[in-house]
C-alpha cells in the first residue's frame, strides 16, 4: 500500500506540467543569456549560466511559465491561476525594482572600495598583504532592467505554450 502511494506521488510529480514548464523556462532563459551577451559584446561569458541578472530574466521566465501552465490546466478564472498571476507580478516587480536598485548600490560601493584601495596602496605594509584581503567586491548584477523582465516573461509564456502544444 505504501509503495503504491510512493509510486503514485512520483508519477504525479512527473506529470505536473506547470512545474516542469517553469523549471524548463529557468534553464532555457539562463542558457539564452550566453549567446545574447555574446551577440552584444563579442565575449563568451559562461558564468552567465549560473548568475543573476541579464537578458532574459530567468525569474520572470519561471513565474510566467508557471502561471501560463496553471492557466492552461485550471483555466484563467481559477483561484490558483489568480494566486500564481499575483505571485508572478510581485516577482517581476521585485526583479526590476528592489533587486536592481540593490545592484546599483553595489556598483557605487564597489567604486568606493576601489578608491579606498588606491589610497591604501600608498600605506606602508599594504603591498605585503595577500590579494584576497585587498579587494572584495559586491555582486552588482542582482536585478533586471524592465526590458529584461519583459523578455523573461515572454520567454516563459511562449515556452509553456510550445511545451503544451508539442508534449501534451
Amino acid at each position: 500500500m505504501l509503495q503504491q502511494k510512493v509510486v503514485l506521488i512520483k508519477m504525479e510529480l512527473l506529470m505536473n506540467f506547470p512545474l516542469w514548464a517553469s523549471i524548463s523556462a529557468i534553464f532555457i532563459a539562463q542558457a539564452l543569456k550566453v549567446p545574447i551577451q555574446f551577440f552584444f559584446t563579442k565575449k563568451l561569458t559562461w558564468s552567465l549560466l549560473t548568475s543573476n541578472g541579464g537578458m532574459p530574466s530567468s525569474h520572470s521566465a519561471a513565474v510566467t511559465a508557471l502561471t501560463t501552465g496553471i492557466g492552461i490546466e485550471t483555466g484563467l478564472d481559477s483561484p490558483v491561476f489568480a494566486l500564481s498571476a499575483v505571485f508572478a507580478i510581485i516577482t517581476m516587480f521585485d526583479a526590476a525594482g528592489v533587486r536592481r536598485q540593490a545592484g546599483e548600490q553595489a556598483a557605487v560601493l564597489n567604486r568606493l572600495i576601489r578608491d579606498f584601495h588606491e589610497f591604501l596602496e600608498e600605506a606602508k605594509d599594504w603591498q605585503k598583504l595577500p590579494e584576497q584581503e585587498k579587494r572584495r567586491e559586491l555582486k552588482e548584477l542582482l536585478g533586471h532592467k524592465p526590458i529584461e523582465v519583459f523578455f523573461g516573461g515572454l520567454t516563459g509564456i511562449l515556452l509553456t505554450i510550445a511545451l503544451d502544444y508539442f508534449f501534451r
